[in-house]
């Protein structure tokens, strides 16, 4: 593999921790800019922007790569859930695939929720993963309507409050969002909403259900692997 930093003049480590801080916590282009200067660091807010353009989309696809490798099919339970965005104004819908452990499976980005939207996304899903036992959304009909058609009705579930995991993992995009002062085309919530999801699951540890422990020992094993990816 060919060394994707090569062309930079800045280190491998100050690309990673720049793309880390933008893509992670809500902070603005400049905000980041301004931490990093206080480390020393000193670049412009367009640089970060560039970077994560860059280099955001690879290290996701390195990420979801190792955890599909690593993971366990038996059992697997999805839940899916959709929230209006807005893009310069217009309304669309960011779809949403958890599985029951909390981590997004992934994100989608359409102009209606019709039963056409939903059958893009479940076959989106079903090539990258495959069909997990159950599906769990909530009363919207598209969802009725796409698994009739792709053969998936069986093990479909619709209850209420059944899929409130689905419905709280759009929050740390929300507050993204905020931070970002919305989105202005398609394309760029499309490829954000995707990044964030994979680098939000690497890093999340899910501190509520762990001892302190615990949470530091999954903590810096999160980092050390952050620290290897594209070497």
């Amino acid at each position: 593999m060919r060394n994707p930093f090569r062309c930079f003049n800045s280190s491998p480590e100050i690309i990673r921790l720049a793309v880390m801080m933008y893509i992670r916590y809500p902070l603005s282009l400049r905000q980041v800019e301004d931490l990093l200067a206080e480390r020393g660091i000193d670049l412009c807010h367009e640089t970060v922007r560039f970077w994560w353009n860059r280099f955001g989309p690879m290290f996701a696809a390195e990420i979801r790569k190792r955890r599909v490798r690593n993971r366990s099919f038996s059992h697997w339970r999805w839940h899916l859930d959709e929230v209006f965005v807005k893009i310069g104004g217009e309304t669309h819908y960011l779809w949403r695939a958890i599985d029951h452990e909390g981590e997004v499976l992934e994100v989608f980005v359409t102009k209606r929720r019709d039963r056409k939207a939903a059958i893009r996304f479940l076959k989106k899903v079903m090539k990258r993963y495959g069909r997990p036992k159950i599906i769990v959304t909530d009363r919207l009909g598209s969802y009725r309507s796409a698994m009739k058609s792709i053969g998936n009705a069986s093990s479909h579930e619709r209850r209420r409050w059944f899929n409130n995991r689905a419905e709280n993992s759009h929050q740390p995009f929300q507050r993204r969002e905020r931070a970002m002062a919305k989105f202005r085309n398609f394309e760029a919530l499309q490829k954000f909403t995707s990044v964030h999801a994979s680098i939000h699951n690497h890093f999340n540890q899910q501190r509520n259900l762990a001892t302190r422990a615990d949470f530091k020992r999954d903590r810096a094993f999160a980092m050390a692997e952050w620290r290897q990816l594209a070497t």
